[in-house]
């Protein structure tokens, strides 16, 4: 069995001591049980592959992105498995695991000054154009994931298994939004089995923008880029919720102690949107969110820094 045989089918569970009365069962799937420890691995497999499959990427060549991390390490993942170079850009604004986990998989990586360590739109941007530059390099294949079409394929299958594992009774679907890829492709999986199931968007407090806000410095790492990401589908959105920073910190903290369960700041708030949705649907409902990532990726941040 190869390790790219290992990403997807995770464990699905539900949530006990965070979830308040009258409230709607909520579950999450558990992505940390992905190669890398994060959800991306999902895409950077899709990615790769569909870009085998029409000669964008030819053996020998150089896999470049820009990424908070994540999607770097799940690259690097496939780039390892696979005998491809990989060139990331990031920033000092994601925690140092992920830059160290890129890294010690052989990933060679150009880091971008962002302002006091926050997640901002101009440091997206400057990280795109660094990547852009890059990837002008002969034998270069940039996967440009917030326009790749190709990783929503990837996330197909994620709605499919909330569907398995749901015997088909998920009423609500609730997760943040990064690239958009992952709502997407999960989404449209699940509408098409039924077209009632709710997805609700979740997004920094901070930087509003899909809710009608102004874009603002955050610390949810991995989402809330500063502006509507181009794989967006507002169609297939019934609901955005805002969900402050602090809050979402909080939420990763307290899934770690009561539940058990190790994540990172977006997992806190796609779990407080979930709840906040289940409040409203009732406690005959059931709604599905997503770990995104391990906690051993923020380890040295100020989530769980003592």
């Amino acid at each position: 069995m190869s390790v790219l045989e290992a990403i997807g089918d995770t464990t699905m569970v539900r949530l006990d001591k965070v979830v308040p009365p009258a409230c709607a069962e909520i579950y999450v799937k558990l992505e940390w049980e992905n190669p890398t420890g994060s959800m991306k691995d999902r895409m950077a497999r899709a990615v790769i592959e569909a870009a085998e499959a029409d000669g964008r990427l030819m053996p020998g060549a150089t896999i470049v992105e820009y990424t908070g991390g994540s999607t770097g390490a799940s690259l690097a993942l496939i780039a390892a498995a696979k005998g491809y170079r990989v060139k990331i850009v990031s920033s000092d604004a994601f925690s140092r695991e992920k830059l160290d986990h890129m890294a010690a998989l052989g990933a060679e990586l150009t880091l971008v000054p962002s302002e006091g360590g926050r997640t901002t739109k101009k440091l997206i941007l400057d990280m795109i154009e660094a990547a852009r530059t890059l990837s002008r390099q002969p034998r270069t294949f940039w996967t440009d994931q917030l326009n790749n079409l190709d990783s929503v394929a990837g996330y197909y299958p994620l709605g499919e298994e909330i569907w398995r594992q749901t015997n088909g009774e998920v009423d609500a679907f609730v997760h943040c939004i990064g690239t958009a890829a992952s709502s997407r492709g999960a989404v449209t999986a699940l509408k098409r089995r039924n077209p009632k199931v709710l997805f609700v968007a979740v997004e920094p407090a901070e930087a509003a923008v899909l809710g009608g806000g102004a874009p603002g410095p955050h610390k949810i790492e991995g989402v809330g880029i500063g502006y509507v990401p181009p794989l967006f589908d507002p169609t297939i959105v019934d609901e955005i919720v805002a969900v402050p920073t602090e809050e979402a910190k909080a939420m990763a903290r307290r899934l770690a102690r009561e539940e058990a369960l190790f994540a990172g700041t977006s997992s806190g708030a796609n779990v407080l949107a979930a709840i906040e949705v289940g409040k409203r649907l009732g406690a005959r409902a059931k709604v599905v969110t997503l770990m995104c990532d391990s906690g051993l990726k923020y380890l040295a941040t100020d989530v769980y820094r003592r």
